[in-house]
């Protein structure tokens, strides 16, 4: 599957259009990693855990979205997005979408 940020994948043609695909996960914040996230608050410094789970989070939404595109026939999504939204305290979903289609 080829996933892209911009509208179109260079070297390739759009032959076939399926529409908006997309993928989500919500995480919950894990009470080890807020342990080292206050010490890091303290003293400074990149939240690892945290940007751990958001890479994680990113992989399985857009596990999702792809495989969403693949049950369709397509075998690219142009104009990838994320969002983000709280969903309960301490918890947050992490949405990824994009437009399914078909390139040669």
């Amino acid at each position: 599957m080829l996933i892209s940020n911009t509208q179109e994948i260079p070297g390739k043609t759009v032959v076939e259009f399926f529409g908006v695909v997309s993928g989500s996960t919500v995480r919950a914040k894990h009470i080890g990693r807020d342990i080292a996230a206050g010490l890091k608050n303290v003293v400074g410094g990149e939240l690892r855990g945290y940007t751990e789970l958001l890479a994680e989070a990113r992989g399985e939404a857009i596990r999702r979205m792809s495989s969403q595109a693949e049950e369709q026939g397509a075998n690219a999504i142009v104009n990838v997005r994320f969002a983000t939204s709280s969903v309960a305290q301490g918890a947050a979903e992490l949405f990824a979408y994009g437009t399914a289609v078909r390139v040669e």
